[in-house]
């Protein structure tokens, strides 16, 4: 079996070589199509990218009463750590925030000197939930608390970013899996030209008393390498390429501040994508081209 299958693939490779024209056409239609297919997966990974990056800075600010002193302020910092659905908690207490206030305005040093934080600023609670699209439930469990004066939840801007998000998930979906379709068709129908092409081949092997799956072996590998290669080209300019970005940007994308995805990453879902693609359409696409001349 093992030197039947090395006989295939031997033929195969002559096949291609001898059908170089073909052969070009259909590796560059792969190619072209795995490409444009391979940078919207990258732009699509890298806003999902973003997308988590914000929702990760989102944060309930909690403001307790003033007669709140700092040991009960503690005392409900731990109680709000046991609440479902908190993920961590930073208590700011009255000292703390005057002190990041001094600091941040040093040049009112003078000013600010002559103000007591017991009398003008209140403990300050900072929230996470353990998911950001929680932050709004977790919000008003807090508003219930006694001990609470104000709570700063950022509603109004928290739905919209949610929504904007959403939408902009749902058409990079969607984007993607029609170019998903559109790369299978003209992968599939590339491959059935070249095969097409050959058909007086198939039926002089048919006539020579060659069995089906005989017939059937080199097309499927010869199709099975369209695909690969196809695949390959786009996989490296598109990696060798982001790579470059990423070390020229030291990761970050300055104009949104957020980190760019990895670059073994993204090598890691792209091979995946594009070589899954072009290894199960490849074989596909030659099987069913074949099995159309054999029927006949």
């Amino acid at each position: 079996m093992r030197i039947r299958l090395w006989r295939h693939l031997r033929e195969s490779l002559k096949s291609l070589v001898r059908n170089g024209w073909m052969t070009f056409a259909s590796v560059s239609a792969v190619t072209i199509t795995l490409l444009i297919l391979g940078v919207s997966l990258v732009i699509a990974m890298n806003a999902q990218q973003m997308s988590n990056s914000v929702q990760g800075q989102l944060e309930v600010n909690v403001f307790l009463k003033q007669a709140v002193t700092d040991q009960q302020a503690a005392q409900v910092a731990d109680q709000v750590r046991k609440m479902p659905g908190v993920g961590s908690v930073q208590l700011v207490t009255k000292a703390q925030g005057m002190a990041s206030i001094k600091h941040d305005l040093a040049q009112y040093d003078n000013v600010l000197s002559g103000l007591s934080p017991q009398s003008t600023l209140p403990d300050e609670l900072v929230v996470k939930a353990t998911d950001p699209r929680h932050t709004l439930t977790v919000g008003r469990e807090l508003k219930t608390l006694p001990q609470v004066a104000q709570v700063k939840d950022g509603q109004q801007v928290v739905t919209k970013l949610f929504h904007v998000l959403d939408v902009i998930r749902n058409i990079g979906l969607v984007f993607v899996a029609a170019l998903v379709i559109t790369a299978m068709f003209l992968i599939s129908n590339t491959i059935k030209i070249t095969i097409f092409s050959r058909r007086r081949e198939i039926e002089i092997m048919k006539l020579v008393g060659a069995t089906n799956w005989f017939i059937r072996w080199p097309f499927m590998l010869e199709s099975l390498i369209i695909g690969v290669v196809g695949a390959l080209i786009p996989f490296g300019v598109i990696v060798t390429a982001y790579h470059s970005l990423y070390v020229h940007t030291g990761g970050v994308f300055a104009v949104l501040m957020f980190h760019l995805v990895g670059t073994p990453v993204l090598a890691v879902r792209l091979a995946e994508v594009m070589f899954g693609i072009g290894i199960v359409i490849g074989a596909w696409g030659g099987l069913m081209s074949v099995r159309k001349f054999l029927k006949a």
